[in-house]
């Protein structure tokens, strides 16, 4: 019954809609990378705050406050930048699920409204004794990860389901290269924030002042921003015309929804038999998700599309979630360099690898995915990918 309606969505031309849908999605994920990629800057400056060298601790009592060499424990960075990633994982199950039974709008806002509160509960982070603020900084941390992966796939099915056939590879590989902006808005946030605590402390270079405990929560509760424009502009969207017409099976709302966001035709997308206003009862389905059936028709590609996601994941955000471990040389944590000095590092070394690879890499996918087809992009990028960390990792001690 909703035929006719679906080709006039793949057949549309490209319209500013289009490009309005690859913005409000992209801000998502813009607003997920901000989330996760602020973390490996701000644990410099926890470590300058909260911790001693455990190599130092026993002399701490007679050095001087100047050269006390701080730093956090790598159990402690781990647990930290590792425990958003673990919501993460909840969220894409419990959220995706939520997605296909109460539609993609109205499960996008309760995610960008819990990133939006867990932003601002990390910067807060109850109390200011170490194992105080580290743990409840975690726990927010790990709720701010589950609203992040809420978001994150339903950005790209969003903006799928609005996409026409001919540019939907282009048009959400545009809605995923804004993550690479958003760790490059994480990178500038932090050396602004820094930049403008160093220059309006009065303490000696090579301490960290005590106004840097407030330094690194503004940095995470700047993360709410986006979050809340985006849920405001969302909002505004009405809910995709495939999920009206094929999950609430209301194809004349789904008609009406896609005359108002896009130039069509009534007499295109208008169905030639009357369509009940009301969406029936729907049937169970022909099989479930976890059934022989499934398995059989669309396991093998639910498993090689899962098992490069993850490789490429494992890759992607050990490299830049743990950069300033991997290039230490580039990022020399020395005594004489406060914590502020030391977060800019951080924070510059990653905006430089998001603007020299990161995102031009986004973009080439972008312009190409559509013209030699997602298989042999995605063979490209990890033959270029091993490539890559072959030159790093076979003479690492040399560099």
């Amino acid at each position: 019954m909703a035929l006719k309606l679906l080709s006039a969505l793949d057949a549309a031309k490209i319209q500013l809609y289009h490009f309005k849908a690859i913005i409000i999605a992209g801000m998502g994920l813009f607003t997920d990378a901000y989330d996760l990629f602020c973390i490996p800057p701000i644990m410099k400056l926890i470590g300058r705050i909260y911790y001693l060298d455990h190599h130092n601790s026993d002399k701490c009592s007679v050095m001087p406050k100047e050269t006390q060499y701080k730093t956090t424990p790598t159990a402690v960075v781990s647990t930290l930048v590792s425990i958003a990633l673990l919501g993460t994982a909840v969220g894409q199950l419990v959220f995706g699920r939520l997605g296909d039974r109460a539609g993609r709008r109205r499960v996008y806002g309760l995610s960008l409204g819990m990133m939006v509160l867990s932003s601002l509960a990390c910067g807060f982070s109850i109390c200011k004794t170490r194992n105080c603020v580290l743990v409840s900084l975690g726990f927010f941390r790990f709720l701010l990860g589950v609203g992040i992966r809420g978001d994150y796939p339903l950005s790209a099915t969003i903006m799928s389901e609005f996409a026409n056939k001919k540019t939907r590879g282009a048009f959400i590989a545009a809605v995923f290269s804004m993550q690479g902006l958003g760790i490059l808005a994480s990178s500038i946030v932090t050396m602004v924030v820094c930049r403008i605590f160093a220059v309006s402390s009065n303490e000696p270079k090579s301490e960290t002042p005590d106004e840097a405990d407030l330094a690194w929560r503004v940095i995470l509760m700047m993360g709410a921003v986006p979050a809340a424009l985006t849920y405001y502009w969302r909002m505004m969207m009405p809910e995709t015309a495939r999920y009206t017409a094929l999950v609430e099976q209301n194809v004349v709302q789904a008609a009406i929804d896609m005359k108002k966001v896009l130039d069509v035709p009534m007499s295109e997308i208008a169905e030639d038999s009357p369509i009940r206003l009301k969406p029936p009862v729907l049937p169970h389905p022909s099989y479930p998700l976890l059934s022989k059936r499934f398995l059989r028709r669309h396991g093998v590609d639910l498993f090689c599309c899962a098992a490069t996601w993850f490789l490429v994941d494992v890759v992607f955000y050990s490299s830049n979630l743990l950069q300033s471990q991997i290039y230490h040389r580039f990022i020399k944590d020395n005594n004489d360099v406060n914590g502020y000095k030391l977060a800019f590092k951080v924070a510059r070394f990653q905006a430089i690898l998001a603007i020299s690879s990161t995102i031009p890499g986004y973009w080439v996918t972008v312009y190409f995915i559509d013209r030699i087809g997602r298989v042999k992009i995605q063979m490209l990028g990890f033959l270029f990918m091993a490539l890559v960390y072959f030159a790093i990792g076979i003479p690492y001690k040399y560099y």
